[in-house]
């Protein structure tokens, strides 16, 4: 199959992509995209693996679904399309940002600029029906999205791994803590994060210390 991501991950993925599994998942997608408002734009499925190549990626953030809501989706988990308002989650993540690291909230929703500089934006799952999360759960996606985070583990060392909320941290399980750093925290989202577990995981600040620790340029959070 050709889906446009970097090169360095079609190559790392090659497998993955000929397995039965996965064709059966994209003769799905392809049919929920023919009958059914899907998101994101078929053009940004595999957006989080076209901004951050394999060989780039220092810093992995586990999601769960794509935004499930008009335009907001643009393949990075998180992450939404300009001109968007900047949802609960984000904001909460921004605000961590801020007491962290003294930066001023950003006023863009689209983590593309993090992507860039090597930040694995990935979602357990690519695509979502409009308004129905979890609708495309449990089709394959998982296996699939399992697959990138096990080969950044087993061959790559010294990444940062951020798992917010016990979906992440489950899916996280398969990580090699003993070659990367993992970092745990609640989820940012407001339901999760207003009772405690979120603000003050300064989970920036430390994946940047342990990035320089390595020689490696810190993220421009």
């Amino acid at each position: 199959m050709n889906v446009k991501i970097a090169e360095s991950w079609k190559n790392q993925l090659a497998e993955a992509f000929e397995k039965p599994y996965f064709l059966n998942l994209i003769n799905f997608v392809k049919e929920e995209y023919a009958t059914q408002t899907v998101y994101p734009p078929g053009n940004l499925i595999f957006n989080a693996f076209d901004k951050c190549s394999f060989d780039d990626t220092k810093v992995v953030i586990l999601g769960q679904d794509p935004y499930h809501g008009p335009r907001q989706a643009n393949g990075l988990a998180f992450s939404v399309a300009d001109g968007i308002p900047v949802p609960p989650s984000l904001i909460n993540i921004f605000k961590e940002i801020k007491e962290d690291l003294g930066k001023p909230l950003s006023k863009s929703g689209n983590l593309e600029r993090w992507a860039s500089q090597g930040v694995l934006l990935l979602n357990a799952t690519l695509t979502v029906r409009a308004n129905t999360p979890g609708s495309h759960q449990g089709k394959g996606w998982e296996q699939f999205t399992d697959a990138a985070v096990r080969c950044v583990s087993e061959k790559k060392d010294g990444v940062v791994f951020l798992l917010w909320g016990a979906y992440a941290q489950k899916k996280g399980s398969i990580i090699d803590a003993a070659r990367h750093h993992v970092l745990k925290a609640k989820h940012p989202s407001p339901m999760a994060a207003n009772y405690g577990g979120w603000f003050g995981c300064r989970h920036f600040s430390q994946a940047n210390a342990y990035l320089s620790g390595r020689g490696e340029t810190q993220i421009d959070w």
